[in-house]
């Protein structure tokens, strides 16, 4: 699927993807929803949110904190609150230790509650979305506190394409998770 450009092909892959990713939660046993991923010491995963993530549940909460940020930076620079994305202390360079607290945060949420979240948080973003022009989201320089980039990025990499990361890692849990059954 091409990055959207434009706020139509935005709400429609936020939506799609989002929708994609529910049904194959859905699709999945208790069991499966519940299990600890093991993705074993495999090469392809080296990245640090392969080791991070241990359930669906931080999955989804992962995806909710992530809605959070977009929605605290939006409300705050609309607000006239001059506000980067990531929260100080963090950076591109160090949010990786940001969703790592995001984890931290969430050991006692239930997966229920982080599905719950979920939710409600992709709503309010779609929401906050259709607020904004095409111009508004896709217009470089359109918003001085999003630099060099466009508000639509922010949102389509917070919806759309992290929702294709979770339906990616999803998938390989089920794929370690049958393979354990056997």
């Amino acid at each position: 699927m091409p990055r959207p450009t434009t706020k139509p092909d935005l709400i429609k892959a936020a939506n799609e993807q989002f929708d994609k990713m529910m049904l194959l939660i859905d699709s999945m046993t208790n069991d499966a929803k519940n299990a600890a991923f093991n993705f074993g010491g495999e090469v392809m995963h080296k990245e640090a949110h392969w080791k991070r993530d241990k359930n669906l549940r931080d999955v989804l909460i992962h995806l909710y904190e992530w809605h959070q940020l977009l929605l605290n930076w939006v409300d705050a620079n609309r607000s006239g609150e001059k506000k980067p994305f990531l929260p100080t202390p963090y950076n591109w360079k160090t949010y990786g230790e940001m969703n790592a607290e995001f984890w931290e945060k969430h050991q006692q949420t239930p997966y229920s509650g982080a599905k719950k979240n979920l939710l409600e948080s992709h709503k309010r973003v779609l929401a906050l979305i259709d607020t904004f022009s095409n111009d508004e989201l896709f217009a470089k320089g359109a918003f001085s506190w999003t630099g060099t980039s466009t508000l639509g990025s922010y949102c389509v990499s917070v919806t759309a394409s992290h929702y294709d990361w979770a339906m990616k890692k999803i998938k390989a849990h089920l794929k370690t998770y049958k393979e354990k059954q056997y």
